[in-house]
């Protein structure tokens, strides 16, 4: 079987007879004594486990991601080149720090130090982004580190003043190579607690043979959800096939109206892609997660993982996608409403992969708007997320409504009672109280520590509410650019 080889800042290092469920953070930190890369809270919340992994294959061409290196196991490096705070110097001995560096320092961005490695390199990333044109987005970049000491202002100067600088250091000269193509993978190691087996193959035939000869694998994307259950529950897997190797997955198509988003398509490019195109989805992008969560976890992995408060399956709901199941022989189309059929279950059968999601953009008669509700606003789960779309015709009239909840019931569910209540209203402010006096009929929420069932119903109710006044001026309104303190509308508290 292979070994796994990859590059650490600029030097080969080569695994054999390491678990595949090894984390990079505990490689850095163990055989390669890289003890720059710190343990914080080990489930990708904190950032002081940030490096830079160059992704040879983003849109656009090769480019730097800050990612958690304590959520990804070591094949799913395999190939690839990774950067810590200490590959930053030019070479061996030389003191002379790198221009990220030396701005926090000049800023006076660091005290105890020990989340500024983590700092530096999400700085790394912002430094050869050329895209940091908002104030939004340096607050997207930096949001999944935290300090405690310093305060964020410091930080955020620094880092507007690196954004985009792009200096002609190790980094940027490996964006200017040509980039390889991802190396296939059959990596295995025998533990005390058995026997361990990772793929990554490259072909779709190679990908459904394992799948045939191995039927215990569990598949692994950007290792975001997956990876938890190595740090947190110490889950011994026994085969794991990464679906990284296949292209295909990462494609993100427009033509005319009709999207085609691959299901290994990074959310971050997401994001990108719908900024101004397509806002509903941007929004519920914006605070997903930290920029180095975006930068990992794909569109497949979001949608198959199920998950009942999944912030992308609503809006992909209201947007009444088509997922498209591959098997080994062909493909088959499932309707968005027959999708999710249980509590972290789908409608995939076995041998078979979520290939890609297609929907056609909202048409001119659309009034549409997301929002997720939650008690931090950066880097946190929804207690209740929402996507609306209604169509308006010419004489104000609802013709069709989607209002799809996420946190109000075991799925990502519509609110058929209320979508009832729309439909053949007038598009007025009592059609929406009507609207959120239904949903109480709708759903039957849970109570936990994100809120109580109480809590949910209301604030479902509200999102109705707010969402009239909301589409009212701007039928796909954009989040606001400026800080604010609630996520509903984008506006300040």
């Amino acid at each position: 079987m292979d070994c796994v080889t990859f590059h650490v800042n600029g030097r080969e290092s080569t695994l054999r007879d390491v678990s595949p469920t090894t984390t990079l953070l505990q490689y850095l930190r163990g055989p390669l004594r890289l003890p720059g890369t710190k343990e914080g809270c080990a489930e990708g919340d904190c950032g002081a486990c940030t490096v830079v992994v160059l992704d040879a294959q983003a849109p656009g061409g090769p480019r730097w991601r800050a990612v958690n290196s304590c959520l990804l196991l070591v094949p799913l490096l395999h190939g690839k080149q990774i950067f810590t705070v200490e590959g930053l110097r030019e070479e061996p001995g030389n003191e002379r720090l790198h221009p990220v560096q030396q701005a926090l320092v000049d800023a006076l961005g660091s005290q105890c130090g020990y989340c500024t490695p983590g700092v530096v390199m999400s700085m790394v990333e912002a430094c050869h982004r050329p895209d940091l044109d908002a104030d939004w987005k340096l607050d997207d970049q930096m949001c999944g580190n935290l300090c405690r000491c310093t305060g964020y202002r410091p930080i955020r100067e620094a880092t507007r003043e690196v954004a985009g600088a792009r200096p002609p250091d190790r980094l940027r000269a490996a964006l200017d190579e040509k980039p390889e193509p991802q190396p296939a993978l059959d990596y295995g190691s025998q533990s005390t607690r058995g026997p361990q087996r990772f793929w990554i193959p490259t072909s779709w035939p190679a990908l459904f043979e394992i799948m045939a000869t191995h039927p215990g694998y569990r598949f692994i994307q950007g290792a975001t959800d997956l990876g938890l259950d190595v740090t947190k529950h110490g889950t011994h897997f026994e085969a794991l096939i990464s679906l990284q190797g296949l292209d295909e997955l990462r494609r993100l198509e427009v033509v005319g109206e009709r999207w085609s988003v691959g299901a290994g398509v990074k959310l971050a490019d997401l994001e990108d892609a719908t900024d101004e195109a397509l806002p509903p989805l941007s929004r519920m992008l914006r605070f997903f997660g930290s920029r180095q969560i975006k930068n990992s976890a794909t569109v497949g992995g979001n949608v198959c993982n199920a998950s009942p408060i999944g912030d992308l399956a609503p809006v992909l709901l209201a947007l009444d996608a088509t997922f498209i199941a591959r098997g080994s022989t062909q493909e088959r189309s499932i309707a968005a409403d027959d999708f999710f059929t249980g509590y972290r279950t789908t409608a995939l059968a076995a041998g078979e992969v979520l290939a890609r999601v297609e929907f056609d953009a909202p048409q001119a008669s659309a009034r549409f708007a997301s929002y997720k509700v939650s008690k931090r606003r950066e880097m946190d789960i929804s207690a209740v997320a929402a996507a609306l779309r209604v169509e308006v015709n010419d004489s104000n009239i609802i013709t069709d409504a989607r209002f799809v909840y996420g946190g109000m019931a075991a799925t990502p569910s519509r609110a058929r009672g209320a979508e009832t209540a729309a439909v053949g209203s007038p598009f007025e402010e009592a059609t929406f109280e009507a609207c959120a006096a239904a949903i109480a009929s709708d759903f039957t929420p849970m109570s936990d520590h994100r809120g109580s069932a109480w809590y949910r119903s209301t604030v479902a109710a509200n999102l109705l509410r707010g969402f009239y006044l909301d589409v009212s001026g701007t039928p796909m309104p954009r989040l606001s650019d400026r800080p604010s303190g609630t996520v509903l509308g984008g506006s300040p508290a």
